[in-house]
This record gives structure tokens, sequence and C-alpha cells, in this order.
């Protein structure tokens, strides 16, 4: 049995459109590119692209996407193996000169403008039933040993605590409370802009994330069971 190598894992994919000022959103691009990027390039074994999903950048209105997306995953042929099904979230930091892999999201919905369907929440509860405002909830995946295995690849990238109050972090919540409850597994990682860090090696980024997601998926299995 030590022949047949760790079991596949299944990774779904999603990006946002366009939004204040940002008009051209590179995760889209990223998002929509990534399949024939990783049929080109050779998919390591043992890793599968479930969907790839752009979502409207607007809290509420992203949720209908999201939500059918997720449980579509848990639906399909993957279901057996929830444990190995990772829902991988792309959104754009247009001030940032790095990657940033997300920790964990808050349950607070307060937007510094409004978003794509003109919806602007104040300190409003993401999940009211989850409590204030302060409540978090934290990725299971091992964001500092993928952090650092994507340094040692010469990539730009670190760990973050902070998705902003911003739809990132609001997609974020629902999917991380959808994780929890379904025991799959969430992460967001929030990109440059193309002029700071280029398409290509944005693509290359994503690639890597992808393949070691999938390459050390034993020591995610294994980091559940303690």
């Amino acid at each position: 049995m030590g022949s047949e190598g760790p079991p596949s894992v299944t990774i779904h994919v999603t990006g946002f459109k366009k939004f204040h000022g940002v008009p051209e959103n590179p995760t889209e691009t990223i998002v929509n590119n990534l399949k024939n990027y990783m049929n080109k390039k050779g998919f390591p074994k043992g890793l599968i692209i479930g969907s790839c999903s752009i979502l409207e950048t607007a809290g509420q209105g992203a949720l209908d996407v999201l939500n059918n997306t997720l449980q579509s995953s848990i639906k399909g042929p993957e279901s057996s193996n929830s444990g190995r099904i990772i829902w991988l979230h792309f959104g754009v930091n247009s001030g940032a000169t790095r990657f940033a892999l997300e920790h964990q999201a808050v349950n607070e919905a307060t937007f510094r403008c409004p978003d794509e369907m003109g919806w602007k929440p104040q300190k409003v509860p993401i999940i009211p039933a989850d409590g204030g405002v302060s409540h978090k909830r934290e990725t299971t995946l091992p964001v500092e040993e993928i952090t650092k295995a994507l340094a040692a690849k010469g990539y730009e990238v670190m760990t973050s605590d902070d998705a902003g109050r911003f739809v990132c972090n609001y997609v974020y919540y629902h999917s991380l409370r959808f994780s929890q409850e379904n025991e799959t597994k969430s992460l967001f990682v929030h990109v440059p802009l193309f002029s700071t860090i280029n398409e290509g090696t944005q693509m290359q980024f994503a690639a890597s994330l992808l393949e070691i997601s999938a390459t050390r998926r034993v020591c995610f299995i294994e980091l559940d069971q303690i």
C-alpha cells in the first residue's frame, strides 16, 4: 500500500471580478487561466482542480455562487474524502508588494466603500449567529509551513492575521465556517496588482501553491489527527 502514495487532494479555486479602483482584477485572470496553465506545466501527482469560479466583488452578491460551489464540492465524487478538499480563494490587495497567506477572518463587515452591488455595511456581523464582530475563524491549514515552502522557491510572500473587513474577509469568513462544519479546508491568499508583480510570476506562484498543497497533504492529515 505504501507504493500508492498519499491520497489525492481536490482544490477548488475562486477569484474576484473588478471593483472600485481595480478595473482589472488579477485574480480573475489567474483563476480563469489556472487549469490551462497547469495542464501545460503538468499536474503534480495527487492534485485535482475541482472548479475555478469567479465571484462578484460584493459581500452578499457573491454568496449565491460561493454557496453553490461550496455545496457542490461536498456532493460530488470527492465528497467521501472531504478532509482532502481545499478551498483556495484569491483576492487582490492593490497596495501590496508581496503575496500574503491569511491565517483568519473576522466576523465583521465594515466596507470602506460600497461593493459592486452598492452595499456598504459598517460593523455588521457577517454571521449574526456566531456572535459579535470580534469573533474569528482560523484556517486549519499550516500557513507558516506553506509560506516557508513558497519563500524557499523565491517568492516574496508573508503570513497575515488581517484580511481586512471588505469583501475578501467576508467571503473568507463564510468559507471557513463552511469548511469547519463540513471538515474541508480553506485558505485565502492576497496577491498584488500585475503592475507590482507581473502576471507570469503570479501564475507561477499560484501553480507552486497548488503543488505544495498537494505534495504536503500528508502533513495536513497528521496535523488534523493531533
